[in-house]
């Protein structure tokens, strides 16, 4: 790349292209300008910065100081500010001998300069914080830039800062928050005013000249009101008085997140900061007022103007030539913070050679926005071609130079300026006036972008909202409606609008008589019109909601309707059709329900529950049956406990469960209940009777029925149980206390396969032994191995079933199932040898 500018003359080159060219060198210049000064300003802003901390003077104070102590020395300036802080010692004198009337400042390293390893792992020192912000604050625009370089340069250690916040004092005593930073706008907004009441931290600050830690949260609230949403959020607070002209103006506001004190390195600190905010401020009434936002930096002084005369120019404005004078942009910024409309003071910019290279906004109005949406003072120090390149070359640009030139207004046409912002292409209209003021111009300007906008928001309103707005005059007969009526009505636009009494167009006989009873109402009584009508369009029936209002003369009679009318077809629709969801799965729950009372029913008649302890040979058994919590569902969970006939018959124990729920799973549970027992009793094998049930629920209707079971057969002679099992979960043995489960035999559930292999286990009980027989309901949860149940239900056994009797059934349930949570049936059978047997 090069740094020639292209030349006016060059005939291939566009005049707009020119101009853009002229502000890159120009900022290429501005670049190596403010580069060749970074190494300078930082130190002689530390120093600035010291003697500020130190002696509460302001920058300005500090500034002159150093100077003429390098005048009487003979030294640069640059060179008064190293000695300054100790980084050139001088023969026969101290590395810093203050002047007379300065305190003394003790020898400090330059900021970030590395030690022997190469690196700083410590916090800048307290004086050299101090010179960065000394340095920072110097810049500073505002009040609200003075509180962000604050917390920018306390946020970290030592303070550790969370926010912070200035109030400036009034002459009514109360305060008024000049700026904010890391509160947020709704508590800025909460505390934007403070009046001369008690409890307030800041305000007694102002009155007693002292500063003020809050560093008990929970004590603090008793005496003072606490900033912040909620005031438990700063856990210590500072409130320092910002002194100046020997009078306190304003408090400064440190609030932190840490809950801990303040050190007294960091109050000495803070109190250090609150001088140098107070120099800060005083300084910028020495320049011509209070701080302002239009001082903002600008291009270096002219050789052989004083470092600080106090002119505008010292403050950061570089003189005119020819122009106005120090105070005219205070004068003019004055004027334009009464102005209602937008108005900025615009400064050229000139070349060596005196041509016009760039405006600079000088004095902005309050209601001054542009399209980035910067605001107001926020304008000020912008330069015209750098933040709205598009406008070189345009002729409002040449509007300028020639009202520059003549003295003759500039009123210019509305046009369009489009700009890229943040990815996003952004187009306004203007219509834009100058004049000429002294070496200036003051413009002036209207958007025409409101009304278009209102009027595009209120289109996409109306689409959005398939409605359409219409106005109807009853004395002149004029009808005026937006053009998505016709849309929502299904009519073309050249039809025309309908009158009152053919509105909104083909009502459905069935409507007709109430919408048009309604609509007799609204012209008799005025009673408005909120109703839904339907009407047959073009394609097909639409469901419309119309709102009429009338509007009466002085006698109360009607004169004119205004309303809206919307399409809810789609709407409606959806309510119809939720309305027949919701009557089929009614229909459908009464089915269920009386299906399960059905089903209900049929069990309780099927496997009859025995109201007490069941007492077959030497054995005791009891038996408990619960039902899932589903209230729609019976499940095909089933038991038995009979004594066989015939002399040593012994015993037949079963429980099982059939997959499913319902009638038919009630149905397949009477089959294996009743067959399993037949083909026991008449002489079968227990492996042999699992064949044959097996076989059975392969062939019946539903042939993809599945039932586990475990078949047993106690030969009291012996005290033997011999037993088989179909997929179902193992017996517990509970014994001595100690209970365990039984090694299951081969075996499959039945309804799997065609040629399933089954085996057989002998259990010999003994005296005071316990043996249950269960359902998967008792031990499964959702979401929970299988293992994790078994383990539970052990667990309770060897609490709740003793040697000596058969325990409580209903305790040892309520230990193993969640209440209302039960999702399938369950049933339980208690086998128990009397210890006494």
């Amino acid at each position: 790349m090069t740094s020639e500018p292209v030349k006016d003359e060059d005939a291939d080159v566009a005049p707009d292209v020119v101009a853009l060219a002229k502000v890159v060198a120009a900022l290429r210049a501005e670049n190596e300008r403010l580069h060749h000064q970074a190494s300078t300003a930082a130190v002689l802003e530390r120093a600035k910065g010291l003697l500020m901390a130190r002696s509460g003077c302001s920058a300005a104070e500090a500034h002159e100081e150093l100077t003429r102590r390098a005048r009487a020395e003979g030294r640069t300036l640059t060179e008064e500010c190293w000695i300054a802080l100790g980084d050139i010692p001088q023969a026969g004198r101290p590395p810093f001998l203050p002047a007379q009337g300065v305190t003394d400042v003790p020898d400090v390293p330059h900021q970030g300069s590395p030690g022997p390893s190469g690196k700083d792992p410590r916090p800048p020192s307290h004086p050299a914080l101090l010179g960065d912000l000394s340095r920072a604050l110097t810049g500073a625009t505002c009040p609200q830039d003075v509180v962000d370089r604050l917390l920018d340069h306390l946020a970290g250690p030592p303070v550790r800062a969370d926010a912070v916040l200035l109030f400036s004092r009034t002459m009514h005593d109360t305060l008024e928050l000049a700026g904010h930073a890391g509160v947020g706008a709704a508590v800025a907004a909460q505390w934007r005013s403070v009046p001369p009441i008690g409890g307030i931290a800041a305000l007694e600050t102002v009155r007693r000249g002292e500063a003020i830690w809050l560093e008990d949260p929970a004590q603090d609230a008793q005496r003072y009101h606490l900033i912040g949403q909620p005031p438990q959020k700063w856990r210590s607070r500072a409130w320092l008085p910002v002194t100046t002209g020997g009078k306190v103006t304003a408090a400064l506001g440190v609030l932190r997140t840490m809950d801990a004190p303040f050190g007294e390195d960091v109050r000495e600190l803070l109190r250090s900061v609150a001088r140098l905010c107070a120099g800060s401020l005083r300084a910028g009434d020495a320049r011509t007022g209070p701080l302002r936002p239009d001082r903002r930096p600008g291009p270096p002084r002219r050789p052989g103007t004083p470092e600080n005369s106090g002119s505008f120019a010292a403050a950061g404005q570089p003189d005119w030539p020819g122009g106005p004078e120090a105070g005219t942009a205070a004068l003019v910024q004055a004027v334009f913070d009464v102005l209602p409309g937008p108005a900025v003071l615009l400064t050229p910019l000139r070349s060596p050679a005196g041509e016009v290279e760039d405006f600079r906004i000088d004095a902005a109005a309050p209601q001054s926005v542009d399209i980035a949406g910067r605001r107001g003072r926020r304008l000020v120090g912008l330069r015209v071609l750098e933040c709205y390149p598009t406008v070189a070359g345009a002729d409002v640009w040449q509007g300028y130079l020639r009202t520059l030139t003549t003295g003759t207004p500039y009123e210019g046409e509305p046009f369009t300026y489009e700009e890229v912002t943040a990815g996003l292409r952004q187009r306004s209209v203007y219509s834009v006036r100058a004049v000429k003021f002294g070496d200036a111009l003051v413009v002036t300007w209207a958007a025409h972008d409101d009304v278009t906008r209102q009027q595009a928001l209120l289109a996409d309103l109306q689409r959005l909202g398939n409605l359409g707005w219409t106005d109807w005059n009853l004395v002149t007969g004029a009808i005026t409606w937006s053009p998505q009526v016709n849309a929502v009505l299904d009519r073309d636009a050249e039809w025309g609008p309908l009158p009152l009494d053919a509105f909104p167009g083909d009502v459905l006989p069935e409507d007709a008589p109430d919408f048009s009873r309604a609509l007799q109402q609204l012209l008799d009584a005025g009673t408005p019109v909120d109703h839904q009508v339907r009407i047959t369009t073009r394609s097909g029936v639409r469901h419309l909601r119309v709102v009429a209002e009338a509007v009466p003369d002085v006698h109360g009679n009607p004169v004119e309707v205004h309303g809206f009318v919307q399409d809810v077809t789609a709407q409606r629709t959806a309510e119809l059709a939720l309305t027949a969801s919701r009557q089929a799965v009614l229909a459908q729950r009464n089915v269920l329900q009386a299906e399960r009372t059905v089903a209900a029913r049929l069990q309780h008649a099927l496997l009859p529950l025995p109201g007490q302890s069941l007492s077959l040979g030497d054995l005791r058994v009891d038996v408990a049956y619960l039902p899932s919590h589903d209230d729609l569902n019976v499940g095909g969970d089933w038991y038995s406990a009979l004594e066989m006939p015939g002399p040593g018959g012994g015993m037949l124990f079963a429980v099982g469960d059939v997959a499913g729920h319902g009638i038919d799973a009630v149905a397949t549970m009477a089959q294996l209940r009743f067959t399993a027992k037949g083909m026991v009793v008449t002489g079968s094998s227990l492996t042999g009777a699992l064949h044959r049930l097996n076989t059975l629920l392969l062939h019946t209707r539903d042939h993809h029925a599945t039932a586990t079971l475990v078949l047993g057969r106690y030969d009291p002679a012996d005290r033997c149980l011999t037993w088989v099992q179909a997929g179902h979960p193992p017996p517990l043995l509970v014994r001595d206390g100690k209970a365990e489960f039984l090694s299951p035999p081969e075996g499959i559930l039945l309804g799997a396969t065609l040629q399933p292999s089954f085996g057989e286990a002998v259990c010999r009980i003994a005296p005071g032994d316990h043996l249950l027989l269960y359902t998967d309901g008792l031990v499964e949860r959702p979401g929970e191995h299988l293992d994790e149940g078994l383990g539970r239900l052990a667990r309770a056994a060897e609490t709740e079933l003793s040697p000596d009797g058969p325990g409580s059934l209903d305790t040892l349930l309520s230990r193993l199932l969640l209440p209302d949570e039960q999702r399938d049936d369950v049933c339980l059978l208690d086998i128990h040898l009397p210890a006494s047997a």
